[in-house]
């Protein structure tokens, strides 16, 4: 079976297992027929064997866990399909110790007969064998059904406890009993915005329309129960929270967490997950004791995370904290508390930081700027994705958001005051090239309106000279080298009132459409970013005007940026 056309050969089971082989020979060994993955070098202390496995497209999980501190063989079925008995069967009997085997199986219907007929097999030739049935997701708790719920996340969890305990030399029965009370006190949940690419190459497995979120789908990319209106991510793991706790018991001992993703969210994401929820804990008054946020059971690349929770019970922290020598399996480490400020740092020593100073709130160029900036987002990150990496429109969205909450002196004259704050958020809280940047340019105009007699288009002219100059020394742009300098050095040549300056702002970043790169990463594109002019430099645009409509309403300058951005979102597509 071809996966896509990035998999090699007609099996891409069968190559896979080849080369996780040869990339792992040192810890694990293949058998190609019937296929499994065992340890190569099993802790001898253990008394009782622990094989898992199940469909592929869930990986690491199983095989990456195969290991010291982990499990004694993993067995794989085809993409999203169980593994034949004959496969479990084999696995379990090379491994097999005196005091016998213990099956670790998730829920779904293939997985529990085959791993069941094997365990049959396996105890008429005399191997004592127990199985412990991981159904922890949330999603398909309902009430009647025979079939009980699926098993998903938790099974990371399981599998690490039972792995460590076999370590220290636990019989079967014990890990049985173990094994069953983790599953119990585990729930999850899972969501996608996106399907998962079918394993013939056909395409997502479904459609979603833009909005929307799947709430409580599976790990072989089961839609969910529910399609819902996409809220925040911060309201949205609040919620998934919430459930889990309803269903998970209390306890002193603390809450064992998993965030995971199932297959195309990045570790960034997942992290900031994880965040929130300890936080959401930390404000329920309980205590994440341990946390685990990787991909660890994928759905292919289906674009969503899971969420488990457990409920521990006292040991349990140093089990999930046992150390492991195998592909995949982590260590839990403990939760720490939220990164505070270096509290050496002296306020008062920043100039960017003003306790004294009243809050900037609804400053009119801020307001202005905000309106401009949410209206024009979208278009920024599709011309950034054009010739960059993306995210200009998040930072100077991030930028503003960040000087609305800041403080100005209570001396700052009017026109200046969202300019000052503006010109710090910049400075200090904007990453990447652009911020700092724009720090520079907010700067000097801020300079230039402070020392004028009056704040007119003169004096703004005044600030874009200087405003050139300092980008200039900084980066070394120039006119014509397809960045922000274009528009800001029109609009310094240009002679008029505010409305004249904005429009020669305008036609100075439209103009960039046709210059090749010569800056900035969009110079590696080259001519493939001509047609579309440079973000930064209808950021410039969208900063004066905003300018223009604080100081002068009634002008329209903020209009012509609005024509301009209403036109690159018709073409930027």
């Amino acid at each position: 079976m071809s996966l896509d056309h990035f998999s090699t050969g007609d099996d891409v089971v069968a190559s896979a297992l080849a080369g996780f082989a040869r990339a792992h020979g040192a810890s694990v060994r293949v058998s190609r027929d019937p296929a499994f993955v065992a340890a190569a070098d099993p802790d001898p202390g253990r008394r009782v064997a622990i094989v898992s496995g199940g469909g592929s497209g869930h990986e690491p999980l199983h095989t990456g866990f195969v290991g010291r501190g982990g499990l004694d063989a993993a067995v794989p079925g085809q993409v999203f399909a169980s593994p034949h008995n004959r496969q479990v069967h084999a696995a379990a009997r090379a491994v097999a110790r005196p005091g016998g085997v213990l099956l670790v199986v998730k829920n779904y219907t293939g997985d529990v007969i085959n791993f069941g007929i094997a365990a049959e097999r396996l105890r008429a030739e005399g191997t004592a064998v127990e199985t412990v049935l991981v159904d922890d997701d949330l999603a398909t708790e309902v009430e009647g059904s025979a079939t009980g719920r699926r098993g998903t996340g938790a099974t990371v969890l399981v599998e690490k406890v039972l792995a460590a305990a076999a370590d220290a030399g636990a019989e079967l029965a014990e890990l049985a009993d173990l094994g069953r009370r983790v599953v119990a006190a585990s729930r999850s949940l899972a969501v996608a915005s996106r399907a998962h690419t079918s394993p013939g190459g056909g395409g997502l497995a479904f459609e979603l329309p833009a909005g929307q979120l799947e709430y409580g789908v599976g790990i072989h990319g089961e839609r969910a129960v529910s399609t819902v209106e996409r809220p925040g991510t911060d309201e949205l793991v609040d919620r998934m929270l919430g459930q889990l706790l309803e269903h998970v018991p209390a306890t002193p001992a603390g809450y064992a967490v998993l965030v995971n993703g199932l297959g195309s969210v990045t570790q960034l994401e997942l992290y900031s997950i994880l965040d929130r929820v300890a936080r959401g804990l930390d404000e329920r008054g309980l205590e994440p004791a341990v946390a685990l946020a990787g991909t660890y059971v994928a759905a292919l690349d289906m674009r969503g995370f899971s969420l488990t929770l457990t409920a521990l019970e006292p040991g349990w922290v140093e089990l999930l904290r046992a150390p492991t020598a195998t592909p995949a399996l982590p260590s839990a480490e403990p939760v720490a508390p939220a990164p505070a400020a270096d509290p050496a740092a002296d306020p008062a020593a920043d100039p960017a930081a003003d306790p004294a100073g009243d809050p900037v709130g609804e400053d009119a160029f801020l307001t202005a700027l905000r309106a401009a900036v949410e209206r024009a987002h979208p278009v920024l990150t599709r011309l950034d994705q054009a010739s960059g990496d993306g995210d200009f429109g998040d930072n100077l969205a991030g930028g503003v958001r960040a000087a609305l909450g800041a403080t100005a002196p209570a001396d700052a004259p009017a026109t200046a005051r969202g300019l000052r704050a503006a010109e710090h958020a910049f400075l200090d809280e904007v990453g990447g090239s652009s911020g700092p940047l724009y720090g520079l340019l907010l700067q000097q105009l801020r300079t230039a309106l402070e020392q004028a007699p009056r704040a007119d288009a003169d004096a703004v002219r005044a600030g874009l000279a200087g405003a050139v100059a300092a980008v200039q020394r900084v980066g070394g742009a120039r006119p014509g080298d397809r960045t922000m300098v274009d528009p800001a050095a029109a609009a310094a040549a240009s002679t008029g009132g505010l409305a004249d300056l904005v429009r020669a702002a305008v036609d100075g970043a439209a103009a960039t459409a046709r210059m090749l790169p010569r800056r900035g990463r969009a110079s590696y594109v080259g001519e493939r970013a001509l047609g579309l002019p440079d973000p930064g430099a209808v950021g410039v645009a969208l900063v004066l005007g905003a300018l223009a409509d604080a100081l002068e309403p009634a002008a329209g300058a903020g209009d012509l940026v609005g024509a301009l951005v209403a036109e690159l979102g018709a073409h930027a597509g």
